[in-house]
């Protein structure tokens, strides 16, 4: 490892116990907005980088395929994982959207409705874009999912993954970014609930149709395909927070009575 990397590392080595996967995605993510991470630079390898960070090796496995999955990040087998060149992937920083929701109190409703909206245009743009090589890789995405319905973590990877290629078909990079941003936070929000899924088979199936819509240049039909499967999958999401917040509930009942 370059002895500069090392020392731009080594400053984040961490003073406590317990650090999470988020704070390792805050890390590196200020590193690339300071201008200490550019774009096409390598990471360390992963036991050097979880040593510089003073965190698990699993913590910084999760955090880095967060901000795999939301482009940042970009791994190459057999080369590493680099920071994603800004044509391969454009992403816009999420914060100021964050700040905007905590002092606003934006719902997550209301970022689904932003979500459909821009998606739809996508689709549409993507079912007449398109290139044979995103076909594949949507195909690839596709086979990804129906292998990971009983692995709902891998599931979502291989599901932003999908929604990411869709955005990259339509040849927009703004509506690409504007996508990436506000999915990005439904990401993390779902990552938190998505274990207690139930229909991750239907939403294979769903991502299937999109699929087929672009593949025949169908651009109402993709547009029609891509807003059901996102209304079915906030109305997912509202029954796995649901059922996390009874199960929740069921826990601090059992502790009361130990108590």
């Amino acid at each position: 490892m370059p002895g500069k990397q090392r020392g731009i590392f080594s400053n984040l080595n961490s003073e406590k116990n317990g650090t999470t996967a988020e704070e390792v995605v805050t890390r590196l993510r200020d590193m690339i907005q300071n201008g200490e991470l550019a774009a096409g630079d390598r990471l360390p390898p992963e036991r050097d980088l979880a040593k510089l960070l003073g965190v698990s090796r699993p913590t910084l496995r999760a955090g880095i395929r967060s901000l795999t999955t939301v482009g940042i990040l970009q791994s190459k087998q057999g080369a590493g994982t680099f920071v994603a060149e800004v044509e391969d992937s454009p992403t816009l920083d999420t914060s100021a959207l964050r700040l905007l929701s905590a002092l606003h109190g934006f719902t997550s409703d209301e970022m689904f409705e932003a979500r459909i909206a821009l998606e739809m245009s996508i689709a549409a743009l993507a079912a007449e874009r398109a290139t044979s090589e995103q076909m594949a890789q949507l195909a690839e995405e596709i086979a990804g999912m129906y292998a990971s319905v009983e692995r709902p973590e891998q599931y979502l990877i291989h599901d932003m993954q999908f929604h990411q290629t869709v955005a990259a078909a339509s040849g927009n990079r703004i509506l690409t970014a504007l996508m990436n941003m506000v999915a990005s936070i439904l990401f993390e929000y779902r990552s938190k609930t998505v274990k207690r899924a139930t229909d991750l088979k239907d939403s294979a199936e769903q991502h299937h149709n999109i699929y087929r819509a672009i593949r025949e240049h169908d651009q109402e039909a993709a547009r029609q395909a891509m807003r059901y499967h996102l209304v079915e999958t906030q109305r997912a999401q509202r029954l796995e927070v649901d059922e996390q917040a009874r199960a929740k509930e069921k826990e601090s009942g059992r502790n009361g009575r130990r108590k």
